[in-house]
């Protein structure tokens, strides 16, 4: 076999700027090289990973000089897990590199005139603000280089390591971290976690093999409200029910804050829960989540916003930008589980939801029931089959379209569909700004983009929300 080639490393490089997504960039002999895990002002030892004509990347191995910036990170765990990037960067700087991105991207890809980007809205919590975190199980606990080479020297062979509970390694899919304190979610989060795995150790149960397929415990999933709801979501590759019931109790006694215990049975090779049935161990099988004057039903599959208080602001910004005045009919285009068009409905005469998701549908639905909405309608199915004439014809043309879809964007189809519906006003809320510029641009045939606000709703990530408000050019 052939030995497998160490990767170059590049000695004392300058980190001279932020480079957007989370990397900085340097310049070596006329060559970008773009960095992960580094500050602009640092100097760096970089591990090249990869490298082509006119660019390379590589990883930050060491830190000569750190960068005036550069904060010590508060997460043990950072580094490892991918998550939390910008630990070692003031959040001040994280917002001003935000808030750069949004702009370049607007402009170098939309090519467009645009009005002046309004301050970026930053978040009042930099730690413990999600309100959901998946973990997944793994007989495989990922071994740092340093726990490596000391095995490696001690020269014996090496005990059985015990199932770890945390998060995959980027690019390392059958192994997992196991995380002792996670920042992302405030407690009982970590102290559930931490238990969980105790028990499961001190009951001899099995941990997930994902190249065997094999294994009892697979994932948890932790939701938490600002209503002081705990939802519990564990997901086993097959029932055993005396051994559920034993861990259940152990829980449910040990945490008498969990509102609603949930199993998930999972035979399938992937993680998805989408297409599997939770079932409801006790509680009532959803948490209670308000935003504003309204309150929400999410379920363990529900897609819910998961930093609350941010998506508060998120979506004050998105109502303003609306500029509802009572009259008129509000399209909300990707609603999901209608807490968009929801949030906007004391201000139209009719709110029309579209998704494609037909549980989202049922969950917005009931969530307008929840807060005594009769003037709002959910529809599932795609936007381009849904909104023709004849729809047009029962419910009316819309006078204000909210669009908020995935990364990927709008499909070139429905940016089409927009322009044929000809919306007096339509408020685009983006959660990839490169994707954003690229639908603006398409809209511009007939609409002129009149407000820009960047919300940020990920503190620590190169994660960036954006608002923008369009008019329709008179014809």
């Amino acid at each position: 076999m052939r030995k497998k080639k160490r990767n170059p490393v590049l000695e004392n490089v300058l980190v001279e700027d932020y480079a957007a997504e989370g990397r900085s960039l340097a310049r070596i002999e006329g060559k970008v090289l773009f960095i992960e895990g580094a500050v602009p002002g640092d100097v760096v030892d970089v591990l090249l990973t990869k490298s082509k004509k006119d660019w390379a990347e590589g990883k930050a191995l060491r830190v000569r000089t750190p960068s005036a910036d550069r904060l010590t990170p508060f997460c043990s765990h950072f580094g490892l897990c991918g998550g939390c990037k910008w630990q070692m960067l003031p959040y001040s700087r994280q917002l001003a590199y935000k808030q750069r991105e949004v702009e370049q991207n607007l402009r170098r890809i939309g090519k467009l005139d645009l009005p002046p980007l309004q301050p970026i809205v930053g978040s009042d919590l930099t730690r413990y603000y999600r309100n959901k975190l998946e973990f997944t199980f793994s007989n495989k606990r990922y071994l740092t280089r340093e726990e490596l080479e000391q095995r490696d020297a001690a020269g014996e062979a090496a005990p059985p390591e015990p199932g770890a509970l945390g998060f995959h390694v980027p690019r390392v899919f059958d192994k997992v971290i196991d995380i002792d304190t996670c920042y992302l979610q405030g407690e009982p989060s970590n102290a559930i976690r931490n238990f969980i795995r105790q028990f499961a150790h001190d009951h001899g149960f099995s941990f997930y093999d994902i190249r065997a397929h094999e294994g009892w415990l697979r994932t948890l999933i932790l939701r938490t409200s600002t209503t002081g709801e705990v939802m519990v979501n564990l997901t086993f590759g097959y029932d055993d029910e005396p051994n559920r019931s034993l861990l259940y109790e152990a829980l449910r006694h040990q945490f008498p804050e969990i509102t609603t215990l949930l199993y998930t049975i999972n035979p399938k090779w992937n993680d998805s829960i989408h297409d599997l049935q939770p079932q409801v161990y006790s509680g009532p099988g959803y948490i209670t989540e308000r935003l504003g004057e309204f309150v929400f039903k999410v379920g363990p599959k529900s897609f819910f916003q998961t930093n609350t208080r941010q998506a508060e602001k998120l979506y004050d910004i998105t109502r303003r930008f609306a500029a509802l005045t009572g009259s008129e009919t509000l399209y909300d285009l990707y609603c999901g589980t209608g807490s968009i068009g929801i949030y906007c409905s004391r201000g139209a005469r009719k709110v029309i939801g579209v998704e494609v998701i037909a549980e989202a549908i049922a969950d917005a639905e009931a969530n307008a029931a929840m807060n005594g909405l009769e003037h709002t309608s959910f529809f599932a199915g795609d936007v381009i089959e849904v909104c023709n004439d004849a729809f047009f014809a029962a419910h009316g043309r819309p006078d204000v379209v909210i669009t908020d879809p995935p990364r990927a964007g709008m499909h070139e189809k429905l940016v089409h569909k927009l322009l044929e519906m000809e919306a007096p006003r339509v408020v685009y809320v983006s959660c990839n700004t490169a994707t954003q510029a690229r639908d603006l641009q398409l809209l511009s045939e007939k609409y002129a983009v009149e407000q820009l606000q960047p919300v940020d709703l990920f503190p620590h990530t190169h994660h960036i929300e954006n608002v923008a408000a369009l008019t329709l050019r008179k014809q």
